[in-house]
């Protein structure tokens, strides 16, 4: 095996240790996205990960729910972050889709 792959597996790893929180609904979205889209993810859309990570729930949620375009980050961040926001917004619960 490459060290390249050594170490995207390390990454993985890693942040889907972080895809844990203490939210119940961020928690439940966070494991479907880990099973359905994370071994598709670029670095780049890993990296936009790791950052939305550090995000307090609550502001994490209201970005995945879209009730928020920004939060604590930019206009720029934000749209640096679609890509991976999709992907999280398509993970969510059938009804929440509906929903939101």
């Amino acid at each position: 095996m490459l060290n390249a792959e050594i170490l995207r597996e390390a990454e993985q790893r890693r942040l889907a240790w972080r895809c844990r929180r203490g939210m119940l609904e961020l928690d439940i979205v966070l494991q479907r996205f880990v099973s359905t889209h994370f071994n598709g993810l670029t670095l780049d859309e890993m990296t936009q990960l790791d950052a939305l990570l550090e995000l307090p729930d609550n502001t994490f949620w209201a970005l995945i729910q879209g009730l928020t375009d920004q939060g604590p980050c930019s206009a720029t961040q934000a749209r640096q972050y679609a890509a991976v926001l999709e992907k999280l917004r398509d993970s969510r619960p059938q009804t929440e889709q509906e929903s939101a």
